[in-house]
């Protein structure tokens, strides 16, 4: 068993490289930063050291080995390099686990192959997933590489949460069901919002709302997942940034048939040129608020038609869930826009569900709550850290497995 207590966390994008070391005994940071425009001329390198000033460095990376080489470098300057003894493990974001990946996973050529079967149901996100784990092999072939996949939390929905009304035998040849994504934020969310109530995650059923760019919804009862916005792909759900989230699947057909757009074409616009983007022109949050303050129509049909779906969806898991005892928002938009989080709570009291306007207001990094004592239903703002999620995970597994 390895004797480190450090664990370096990769999330590798297509073109970007966003890394974190954390030292496990208590959760800080050692260094964390970003390469980001991969394969082009203007790569940037950005590195913070626990302690010391942000280094910036322009240049080209012409591949991922070549950014995590120099991520390694910067590493080493602080002292804290990929060949330190006390570096425990890798761990991996991975996107898509499918039904088999339901844990966090040590990754050997087999289970890389699984991972590359994958990728025709995350085309996206899979694909600079195994770049990065084959980087980090490469670089570290004695080190245990982790994989933890944001479907996994997902993973406990029961078959009827899970399925597409479908034909089955198409659905299973296609491996077509709803898998979820978000997970490892969803998870560590709802278990701090336990911690901030003081109650055992066992005994608590909470509804978490991750806004992001990407944004995404769950119910989680007892600490396990039954229920997610999110479904074969990131693509359904919530209103997001650029994604349009649910829509009638007719819609592809007209465009097709009658619009006389390719497949590709309605892939890109409902991927990359719908939800607030698509409504407005914007997918940043402040922006959208501030032009519909000013009184912009389209933002402000942007800004009613995303806490519209929320509220549906926060509606539907008070359904599924029967009882709600909190309900936690989290991510950039969650943590920081109150007004978005004031709107899709209003008029619920009949539910239990309120906000405390004076509470909702106060900017805070920290773990709150935001509704008023006597709210049935406690609702709170928590921040979510995914990259610690991810390193308390990998660093289990290599002690379980030692």
């Amino acid at each position: 068993m390895s004797t480190g207590t450090r664990v370096l966390v990769l999330n590798a994008g297509s073109s970007s490289v966003k890394y974190q070391l954390i030292e496990m005994l208590d959760g800080s940071r050692l260094a964390a930063g970003l390469v980001e425009r991969i394969g082009e001329p203007n790569g940037r390198l950005v590195h913070t050291p626990r302690g010391g000033p942000r280094r910036e460095t322009l240049q080209t990376f012409p591949d991922h080995g070549a950014a995590l080489k120099s991520v390694a470098e910067e590493l080493a300057a602080d002292g804290v390099g990929l060949d330190s003894p006390e570096l425990a493990a890798i761990g991996h974001r991975v996107v898509h686990g499918g039904l088999r990946f339901t844990a966090p996973t040590l990754v050997d050529d087999e289970v890389l192959a699984e991972i590359r079967r994958l990728v025709p149901v995350a085309p996206l996100h899979n694909p600079a997933n195994i770049t990065g784990i084959e980087v980090a092999r490469a670089l570290r072939p004695d080190l245990p590489q982790i994989a933890v996949f944001d479907t996994a939390f997902h993973a406990t929905m029961p078959e009827y949460a899970a399925r597409y009304a479908i034909d089955r035998a198409v659905a299973d040849e296609h491996r077509v069901r709803r898998y979820g994504f978000h997970g490892t934020s969803h998870q560590y969310v709802s278990r701090a919002t336990a911690a901030l109530l003081g109650r055992d995650p066992a005994e608590l059923n909470v509804i978490v709302l991750h806004l992001g760019n990407g944004a995404s919804a769950s119910a989680v009862a007892g600490g396990v997942c039954v229920d997610t916005s999110m479904g074969l792909t990131p693509l359904e759900g919530l209103v997001m940034g650029t994604r349009s989230g649910d829509v009638d699947p007719g819609v592809v057909f007209h465009l097709h048939r009658v619009g006389g757009l390719t497949i590709d074409q309605i892939d890109d616009l409902l991927n990359r040129r719908s939800g607030l983007l698509g409504l407005c022109g914007d997918n940043d949050m402040r922006e959208i608020m501030r032009r519909s303050e000013e009184g912009d129509a389209a933002a402000r049909l942007a800004f009613d038609t995303y806490v519209h779906r929320l509220r549906k969806y926060i509606g539907g898991y008070y359904a599924v869930l029967g009882r709600v005892d909190a309900i936690a928002f989290t991510a950039g938009v969650g943590e920081n826009a109150a007004p978005v989080r004031a709107a899709a709570t209003a008029g619920l009291d009949q539910l239990g569900i309120s906000v405390d306007p004076e509470l909702n207001a106060v900017r805070s990094g920290e773990a709150r709550v935001i509704s008023p004592e006597y709210s049935r239903v406690t609702v709170a703002v928590v921040p979510t850290d995914e990259e610690l999620e991810i390193a308390q995970q990998a660093f289990a597994l290599v002690h379980a497995a030692g």
